[in-house]
């Protein structure tokens, strides 16, 4: 067979050049030429994929049964996976260092290498680190098999051999190929050799772990184009040193995207939380001001969380607005419209927001609770401690309804809240046991009702 040839192409025009050079003789770029790989004749004499008939069908043609799925022994990660692990999937997790990934995926392994073969690749840790991690959790490690190597090459002969159902590889960035001169971690090694593993997966049906660094900024290191190269992509939210870890599912071509599992750190390793209503919910037994419980939608099921505001007079010339779990963007506009609408200025006041947890509301279903939250830290006056609020707030001052809105109110009447300030078309014609729901249509009827 022939030996693939090396290229280097320009990330911003695609052009291709024999030889690197400084600026792309194309596009004028600087700095944008990597390296890539041009593969050579097949054994068959033809060269990639020329001459082979492709395999066309009608949509009525193709089956479509469901797609077989095995647990990892997780509840919150088959959650995020969409019901469990596909056979042939490839699983992108990534986050910030220590936040867990190994943990998770070492836990997850040794619970399925006692029904199939498993197996995991390190290439940032020896044996005896992956061994004395799986031993300080207590960990079942009778069947679970671990190799440390870092070529790509050797990755696939061996597991070509061993066939295991499931395969972790810790992590991507490590890993290299021969075909290339680059180092290690760099773009074009990080896209080819998840590019061979992809192959192999579709074409052996082992269920794949990849472990993604993330730079400075949050986002996963390397190529773009490895998000989309494989099925699902998670990432680990959540302070390295507190105590709640988020995985959250941003795609799942198996599942459903914005899935949330919420595990706990322990000196045992991530327990799952089957209720992170409870968790998010631990309060001051005392109602305080600029405090509110809001119930946001994750994935497919509800949660409540705590909204904290604190509105203080602003001794600069551009009031601060800053947002902990929030968009930003959106509290500005919020303001404006208490201000228009409900007649409340904040322009000489700092506004600082909080979603206690570390989790991330970004859905607008948040609006009715942030702008209570901000009211009750402005006048300094507590809101009632069974009191839950959501809803979407318009430009024009109207409340508008929220997805779900019956489950969030059943997720609060389970936990207790006697009363819910809700947007009139949330409000159910027969309310939960024990719930009292008042219904709005406008900012102005919602700032009534909050304290009442």
């Amino acid at each position: 067979m022939a030996k693939a040839k090396r290229m280097y192409g320009c990330t911003e025009c695609g052009a291709t050049f024999p030889k690197w050079a400084g600026q792309c003789g194309e596009c004028g770029a600087w700095n944008t030429l990597v390296e890539t790989v041009v593969e050579g004749a097949t054994p068959s004499g033809r060269t990639g994929w020329a001459g082979d008939k492709a395999n066309i069908k009608t949509l009525a043609e193709v089956s479509v049964e469901e797609i077989p799925r095995f647990s990892t022994a997780s509840g919150e990660l088959d959650r995020v996976l969409g019901g469990g692990l596909v056979d042939g999937s490839v699983v992108l997790i990534g986050g910030d260092p220590g936040i867990g990934k190994s943990t998770i995926l070492l836990q997850t392994l040794c619970n399925i290498a006692t029904r199939f073969p498993a197996l995991y690749v390190t290439g940032e840790e020896s044996q005896q680190q992956v061994a004395m991690r799986a031993r300080r959790l207590d960990l079942p490690q009778d069947k679970l098999k671990v190799m440390t190597e870092t070529c790509i090459e050797s990755i696939i002969a061996t597991v070509r051999q061993e066939k295991p159902k499931v395969m972790v590889i810790d992590s991507i960035q490590t890993i290299f190929t021969e075909q290339l001169q680059s180092a290690p971690g760099g773009v074009a090694q990080v896209r080819e050799s998840a590019a061979l593993l992809v192959r192999f997966a579709k074409q052996s049906g082992t269920a794949i772990f990849l472990v993604g660094h993330v730079t400075k900024e949050g986002a996963l290191a390397g190529p773009r184009v490895l998000e989309h190269m494989v099925d699902t992509v998670l990432y680990f939210e959540g302070e390295s040193d507190g105590r709640l870890r988020l995985l959250r599912a941003v795609k799942n071509r198996f599942g459903a995207v914005n899935e949330l599992g919420v595990f706990g750190m322990t000196d045992k390793g991530l327990k799952e939380v089957s209720n992170p209503s409870a968790i998010f919910l631990t309060r001051a037994q005392e109602a305080v001001p600029g405090s509110v419980v809001m119930a946001t939608w994750e994935g497919s099921r509800p949660m409540l969380v705590e909204v904290q505001a604190l509105v203080d007079t602003s001794h600069l010339g551009n009031p601060r607005r800053v947002t902990l779990g929030l968009d930003q963007n959106r509290l500005a506009m919020l303001l404006a419209v208490l201000h228009r609408h409900g007649g409340i200025p904040t322009y000489d006041q700092d506004v600082f927001l909080n979603v206690v947890g570390g989790v991330k509301v970004l859905e607008t279903a948040s609006d009715l609770a942030l702008m209570a939250a901000v009211i009750s830290s402005l006048r300094n006056r507590p809101l009632q401690h069974d009191l839950l609020v959501f809803g979407e707030i318009g430009l024009s001052g109207e409340i508008r309804p929220v997805p779900s809105g019956q489950e969030r109110l059943k997720e609060a009447a389970k936990h207790g809240f006697k009363r819910a300030i809700v947007p009139k078309g949330n409000a159910p014609k027969e309310a939960p046991p024990g719930l009292q729901i008042v219904a709005v249509t406008r900012l102005e009827q919602a700032l009534d009702a909050l304290f009442e």
